[in-house]
């Protein structure tokens, strides 16, 4: 059975007994049920899952970030190409988790729930915005790093990246190192989402018997939510950016990308999808090698557009759930987070939620309210794989079109690169 298929079963069978606990009165203070599975065997379990997403979230971003930097290559030599490829993805990663935000707090979902994190947890104060643009800098990046506070962590780990890159050949024994420690991090991604499929049932029950079939109607909400905001910046946004940027045509775009997008909703994973993309923005979509073999792996380092959106409704999601008001600059911490996260996030299934336990920390919303949404997180991290190596190749066909590098006879012809699109399909 797929990791998706066994999170999926955990989170039916923890809603049915978080269910038959609520609806029956179990609950109940003083009960044995409430005493020793919701808030015994369900919260321990579910509690040291949570742990261990927080224990990754500072070593993963160190080293993912590093690593991406370092993966541009010679800053002095990226020359327009990388510029205009780094500036697009921003932009579209900004525009991505700005509209999540409105669409999401808009919509109002999760509201009236008033849910109970544990009693020590509490929402964190706003601060002025000439403390947060001071405190990115860290006046002791070990300090930041032992208390969690992710922007500074965030700016040392780039400007580590950068020094990496221009100190040359004498610092490629440190980047190997780095490397081969980002690796690691991955793996310990991968041991602790195996436990995934449990964890779901202890904190959905917990949830559930708490909150009952509120919950249950708040939870489709957000589901509805996210698949919305990431349909309008795959059909609206990125086509309005492709065409107002290129003049090329967004439904040929969108008719040619299908396969592709077909199979990285199948792997969710950009990383395993490179070759596929790579070959569809050349054969299908006319862009020269030369871009494309720069800017799709690029992409698919720094570009995480779905993964944004995510961020973005599940802080409004899980905020309205417990009462929390994050205020103007709660959401601008949220923007400029997961801006500059996704340079060295990495694209592979699971990241998202260590990124999104960063966020909840740095804006002061429970770390446990990752559980609430944990049971339908891998389905949904397939539709956000498809918006990603969309955005990669939409801002690869921008930039090859201002570059004269790209053909539109081979774009505009229906046909082109039909048979390795099908050969790709029939692999998924």
């Amino acid at each position: 059975m797929s990791t998706t298929m066994k999170v999926l079963l955990g989170m039916a069978l923890g809603i049915s007994v978080g269910l038959v606990i609520n609806l029956t009165g179990l609950n109940a203070s003083g009960t044995w049920v409430n005493q020793y599975l919701t808030n015994g065997l369900f919260h321990i379990v579910g509690s040291m899952f949570v742990n261990a997403l927080k224990m990754l979230v500072v070593p993963l971003v160190f080293f993912s970030l590093v690593c991406g930097v370092c993966g541009i290559g010679d800053i002095k030599l990226l020359g327009r190409i990388g510029s205009k490829a780094f500036v697009l993805y921003l932009m579209t990663t900004a525009i991505a988790i700005a509209s999540a935000l409105f669409i999401a707090s808009g919509l109002g979902i999760g509201e009236g729930m008033n849910a109970v994190a544990n009693s020590n947890f509490s929402g964190k104060a706003a601060p002025p915005l000439s403390s947060v643009i001071i405190n990115i800098v860290p006046s002791n990046p070990i300090s930041a790093m032992a208390k969690g506070e992710m922007l500074p962590v965030i700016f040392f780990s780039i400007v580590f990246g950068i020094s990496l890159l221009m100190v040359g050949k004498k610092a490629d024994s440190v980047s190997s190192f780095i490397e081969a420690l980002n690796e690691i991090m991955m793996k310990m991604v991968n041991v602790i989402m195996a436990v995934a499929p449990s964890a779901v049932f202890c904190l959905i029950a917990k949830a559930i018997a708490n909150l009952g079939l509120d919950l249950l109607e708040q939870l489709l909400g957000y589901v509805l939510v996210l698949i919305g905001v990431l349909m309008f910046h795959l059909f609206v946004t990125l086509q309005i950016i492709l065409k107002l940027m290129s003049g090329l045509n967004p439904l040929t775009f969108i008719k040619k990308m299908r396969s592709t997008q077909v199979f990285a909703f199948s792997t969710s994973s950009s990383n395993a999808t490179i070759p596929v993309t790579l070959r569809t923005v050349t054969d299908r979509l006319g862009v020269n090698n030369s871009v494309a073999s720069f800017t799709v792996p690029f992409g698919a380092t720094i570009n995480m557009d779905g993964t944004a959106i995510m961020q973005g409704v599940a802080t409004v999601f899980i905020a309205n759930i417990y009462n929390v008001d994050l205020g103007m600059m709660g959401y601008l911490t949220v923007i400029l987070m997961s801006v500059l996260a996704s340079i060295g996030t990495a694209g592979v299934p699971g990241v998202g939620l260590i990124m999104l336990s960063m966020v909840f920390a740095q804006v002061g919303l429970p770390i446990e309210g990752i559980g609430l949404i944990l049971g339908v997180d891998r389905l949904l991290d397939m539709i956000r794989t498809a918006v990603n190596i969309s955005g990669d190749a939409v801002v690869t066909a921008v930039v090859a079109k201002s570059e004269g590098q790209l053909d539109e006879s081979i774009y505009n012809d229906p046909n082109a690169g039909n048979d390795t699109a099908d050969i790709h399909l029939e692999r998924v």
